[in-house]
């Protein structure tokens, strides 16, 4: 019957799952019981889940499993420390032991109850799609997500505020997307990109011949966002006078054109964003107060980067996903790479993260990425540079020796070396080197080019069979053509 629910039983410990199931069967609920590793896939398949049962030892995947499913109520039974599951609003009981019908029914009714709470239970199968662009795990998005459900299907405006880059108008148009509004347009407006003087007729349109270069009528914003969504960001920004005009249209839900005499009525849900402190702008007499407290009728802050840096691996999964559909070339970071990403300080918060794996798909495209490969600022681990298919470690040791074979180890001889400047400069204008330079030279290019000149050898031996070549390099063939793909060799 597809209006049944379900109720999911999670537990690692078989014995104590088949005295559940003995009580699930009992009661005549449709249940499904499973351990902890069949959990994601059972989550995807299994529609109109009514509950989640958690025995045992709440792992952090299962604590981060709740965290991500607000809309699904948790019962816990037999654990030991209840540490795990405090803080979850929907954690809403506990199964004790013994095992009992009445104890199990109440938990039902309450489940139930805990569903026809919910914000948006009409929309139970559209968040999953609609959040696609809001990603993370961290408390700060689970709590922007719940409030978009809760403020989307009703007609108040909304203030989104927070630092530049961190998904102001994603928000935005996620509460469009959720609200009887979505087959409306979505308009965003930046107020802060327009000229003052332009700023109204851009709002609320113009007659013809209302200004000089107005040779004809013109729609506003407003009217292309009938029936549908309004996003003024950076309302911040916008200037005193407009702040006069937008307020009258947010009390009296009418404008005229600029030029024109006829009111128009205003169908329109308003949006607001900004990284401005308004408070503080009101004081200043830089914001209208009246009309900050028309906008700010359900605040919503977007979190900084830095304040959820758990998300990073998510967001990296995310962001690649979508340059490899756009244009077709992806990239790999190591999970080194990773954890240096993760503590950075991300002023520039997801636009930043976006814009570094743009340019890392344009220097790396197709390679994996280490922290040595990321730009300096965002090296904050010390790591060796990652060696694809170098597990034997052979090719290292071959150069190394290629390096310093025409060392003689002998001290009077060595310390003739070092005293000889002329000997020195002399050896630097030949392929190898045989004494460190006074001035110093980059080892990792040395090495490079060293490397590149050792295999062109072998291949021009070999008349470039990549094999044969392999073999006399020690190296595997794949490793080889790997090489040959980073250093563009070619016949």
């Amino acid at each position: 019957m597809q209006g049944q629910k379900h109720i999911l039983v999670v537990d690692n410990d078989a014995a104590r799952r088949q005295q559940i199931e003995t009580v699930l069967a009992f009661v005549g609920e449709h249940y499904h019981v499973f351990s902890e590793v069949d959990i994601d896939k059972n989550l995807a398949e299994i529609p109109n889940i009514l509950m989640i049962i958690l025995c045992g030892d709440i792992s952090s995947k299962l604590q981060g499993i709740i965290k991500a499913r607000p809309t699904y109520p948790f019962v816990y039974h037999d654990i030991l420390d209840k540490k795990q599951i405090n803080g979850y609003v929907n954690v809403i009981g506990e199964l004790t032991r013994p095992l009992n019908y009445a104890q199990l029914t109440e938990l039902v009714h309450h489940s139930h109850q805990y569903h026809n709470n919910l914000p948006t239970k009409r929309d139970v199968n559209r968040p999953n799609s609609l959040f696609r662009s809001l990603v993370g795990i961290s408390a700060p998005m689970q709590q922007v997500r719940f409030l978009i459900e809760q403020v989307a299907s009703t007609a108040a405006s909304v203030l989104i505020l927070g630092e530049s880059g961190t998904g102001k108008e994603v928000v935005a148009r996620n509460i469009h997307n959720h609200s009887d509004r979505h087959k409306g347009p979505f308009v965003p407006v930046n107020c802060g990109a327009i000229p003052a003087e332009l700023l109204e007729s851009e709002l609320f349109g113009h007659e013809k011949g209302a200004f000089t270069g107005a040779i004809s009528t013109r729609k506003g914003r407003f009217e292309m966002a009938e029936g549908g969504t309004l996003f003024l960001d950076e309302i911040g920004d916008m200037p005193q006078p407009m702040q006069v005009k937008l307020l009258r249209v947010l009390q009296e839900r009418t404008f005229e054109r600029v030029g024109g005499a006829k009111s128009i009525k205003a169908n329109v849900r308003i949006i607001a964003a900004t990284h401005q402190h308004l408070e503080e702008m009101i004081k200043s007499n830089q914001f209208r107060e009246d009309l900050y407290y028309r906008l700010n009728v359900f605040p919503i802050e977007t979190p900084a980067l830095r304040e959820r840096k758990e998300d990073i691996p998510l967001l990296l999964q995310e962001l690649i996903s979508r340059f490899s559909a756009e244009q077709g070339q992806s990239v790999r970071f190591t999970d080194k790479a990773i954890e240096s990403l993760q503590e950075h300080f991300w002023a520039g918060n997801v636009r930043e993260l976006s814009n570094l794996i743009e340019r890392m798909i344009i220097m790396y495209g197709e390679q994996v990425v280490n922290v040595g490969q990321l730009p300096l600022k965002y090296q904050h681990l010390d790591v060796d540079d990652f060696q694809p298919e170098y597990p034997e470690e052979l090719q290292e040791r071959e150069a190394i020796n290629a390096l310093f074979s025409g060392f003689d180890y002998d001290d009077e001889d060595d310390t003739t070396a070092h005293n000889s400047e002329q000997d020195t400069a002399a050896n630097t204008e030949g392929k190898t080197v045989d004494v460190l330079p006074s001035d110093g030279l980059n080892l990792k290019e040395y090495l490079a080019e060293l490397e590149v000149s050792l295999i062109k050898q072998a291949l021009d031996k070999n008349d470039w069979v990549v094999a044969r070549s392999a073999e006399l390099l020690g190296m595997r063939r794949t490793t080889l053509v790997e090489k040959m793909r980073k250093y563009n060799l070619q016949k």
